[in-house]
């Protein structure tokens, strides 16, 4: 499952995403309005968590938006300004979560947990690519209609490159949504990982392809045979 991080203080933002991966959760970041906006047009989440305290404006602007650009997104607003008239005001403007700063990485887990259980209405809609389908609500994976079984972390690196299809992705980046923070984690245990989700592919009969950019990353695409 995906979520955006809305929060120009980079340093918080990496803490506040290695908290989401220890959840099992995968993080982008964002770091004003005008890139929450832009991933938001490219990737699907199933929670945002905005900072308000933006170079661009106000995070509570972004509310509205993200909810018209996908249904069912769930948004809490992570900030400082903490006063009881803030946080009636971040919650009139749709927000279902309000946390203030400083806060507890424990409290910051159970609250993305407890969002995540609220209905969404409508699930995150299923990424085709040629003859796979990949659900990421679900994470159910099917090709020609059938399922298909990967491992988790086979799994995880597709949803990856699924999300950014056509696009490569770093290296680290990969490390980072895959593994999380892991001593068992080097490159070449990523490079193992993507020649066992080829042969895999492969396989079962998928008509798409994961490429290499050699000291770069990885990308997927529709075959071309």
């Amino acid at each position: 499952m995906r979520i955006l991080i809305v929060e120009d203080h980079i340093d918080l933002a990496r803490e506040i995403a290695k908290t989401a991966i220890r959840a099992g959760l995968v993080a982008d970041l964002a770091g004003s309005l005008d890139e929450a906006r832009e991933s938001i047009q490219t990737s699907n989440y199933a929670l945002a968590l905005i900072d308000r305290r933006l170079p661009d404006g106000d995070g509570m602007s972004l509310v509205q938006d993200l909810r018209l650009a996908q249904r069912g997104l769930r948004i809490m607003l992570l900030t400082a300004l903490g006063a009881t008239s803030d946080k009636i005001d971040g919650l009139n403007a749709g927000a279902d979560d309000y946390l203030t700063k400083p806060f507890d990485p424990d409290e910051l887990t159970a609250r993305i947990r407890a969002c995540l259980r609220r209905p969404a209405g409508e699930s995150a809609p299923a990424i085709v690519l040629a003859n796979l389908s990949f659900a990421p609500d679900a994470k159910e994976l099917r090709v020609d209609g059938r399922p298909v079984v990967l491992h988790k972390r086979e799994l995880m690196l597709l949803e990856s490159l699924l999300q950014r299809a056509g696009r490569v992705t770093l290296r680290e980046t990969l490390a980072e949504e895959v593994f999380g923070k892991s001593d068992e984690m080097n490159w070449h245990t990523l490079v193992a990982l993507a020649s066992q989700l080829r042969a895999r592919l492969k396989e079962v009969g998928a008509k798409v392809e994961i490429h290499t950019a050699r000291g770069i990353g990885y990308f997927v695409a529709k075959s071309k045979a």
